[in-house]
């Protein structure tokens, strides 16, 4: 494995697909839920007078407005105004479904039978531990039905929510494999979605595991990954957070603990009133050489995690430059399933700076190359070129 290549076509489906989840989770970075500020209470906000202002606006427009008006909408327009006039990339409205997509997307679970689809109706993975695992579907087989409806000329998302109907409690799926029918029933239950991917590289002791996203799974699925690692008795680690566009910081922040000594920061947070420091808690540490490769599609926690892991660690990185994002978010949940995120402060390198609109700069900067047509991993080499040549 010590040279990895991409087809080109391969690639650029990549680059698209990273594109557009990063419209909704790049920069989305939350380390709680939305906490009600002691500052505001109902009290002050009754004798508000621009609040008060407000209110007798939006009465008389429902009351006397020479066309009826859909107050939901109405007061909708209100908060994207509100979100709008801060004028800040990260501070929005999200619609109910997006907030589900995104919501969806960092919860690290599903309703559904663990398989993925490719365009052409074939399965393209089989998650380990899923109940489509359990009850035998494999790599590459071709769906051809679901529940006894044909899937010709479906999408793979048509084909899925054939699947993950919620009104099932289980599913009949027919599949094509080295030419015969199978059919599999399976029944429906919370699935992990993978984000942690891990191997031991071929002829070494270097471990390489690559973190797709920072849902509320990525923690457990990692430590076990780097355990599983270091049963093959790695003395030596990559860290790929490339085209990872962040998530929870919760995450990023127990990923960091398993390598930094205890009482050691892992990353500041300073708002308009102080800064707080926060440090490593845990016993657990490590001492091996570790890489972490990031590209300009690292952002958010990605950031957080290679910041720790350099300041706190001595972790090198390779790369290009990441993304810039030094900000954290908190949210608020409306009643009708949107969302208002909002940024609520900045992060800070336990060096104590802030990498907002800068990014982190690679100890070693190495660009992808593409030779006769492909894509070929070049940072990815270069890593396994450093460890396998440096020690810490």
């Amino acid at each position: 494995m010590d040279k990895r290549v991409f087809k080109l076509s391969e690639v650029i489906v990549i680059i698209v697909i990273t594109a557009l989840l990063s419209a909704v989770v790049t920069g989305f970075i939350s380390y709680n839920t939305l906490v009600k500020t002691k500052k505001v209470t109902y009290v002050n906000l009754t004798n508000d007078k621009d609040l008060k202002e407000f209110l007798e606006v939006y009465a008389e427009l429902v009351t006397d407005y020479y066309k009826d008006i859909n107050k939901k909408e109405l007061l909708d327009s209100a908060i994207n105004g509100m979100t709008n006039y801060l004028d800040e990339n990260y501070t929005t409205h999200l619609s109910k479904t997006d907030t589900n997509n995104l919501m969806n997307s960092l919860s690290g679970q599903y309703q559904g039978i663990g398989i993925a689809i490719s365009s052409d109706l074939i399965i393209s993975d089989v998650f380990e531990s899923s109940p489509a695992k359990k009850a035998g579907l494999q790599k590459n087989d071709k769906l051809i039905k679901v529940n006894g409806e044909e899937l010709e000329g479906k999408t793979a998302t048509e084909a899925a929510s054939l699947i993950k109907n919620p009104k099932n409690k289980s599913v009949l799926v027919t599949v094509l494999r080295n030419g015969k029918e199978l059919e599999f029933t399976i029944e429906l239950s919370n699935v992990n979605i993978p984000s942690v991917y891990g191997n031991v590289v071929d002829n070494t002791k270097i471990g390489y595991i690559y973190i797709e996203t920072f849902s509320n799974t990525t923690y457990s699925q990692f430590k076990d990954t780097l355990e599983d690692l270091e049963k093959e008795k790695i003395t030596s680690l990559i860290i790929d957070v490339r085209g990872n566009g962040g998530g929870y910081l919760i995450s990023a922040k127990q990923i960091a603990s398993l390598f930094i000594e205890h009482g050691k920061v892992i990353y500041s947070l300073e708002d308009k009133n102080n800064k707080v420091d926060y440090k490593d808690e845990t016993k657990e540490s490590r001492s091996y050489p570790i890489v972490v490769l990031i590209d300009e599609n690292s952002a958010s926690a990605s950031e957080i995690l290679a910041a720790a892991l350099i300041d706190s660690y001595g972790a090198k990185t390779i790369g290009v430059t990441s993304y810039g994002k030094g900000k954290v978010q908190q949210t608020k949940e409306l009643k009708d399933g949107s969302l208002v995120k909002f940024t609520s402060a900045k992060w800070l390198r336990p060096n104590g700076t802030c990498i907002d609109e800068i990014g982190i700069t690679p100890d070693i900067k190495v660009e992808l190359e593409v030779k006769d047509g492909k894509i070929v991993d070049s940072q990815y080499n270069k890593a396994v070129e450093y460890l396998k040549s440096n020690k810490k």
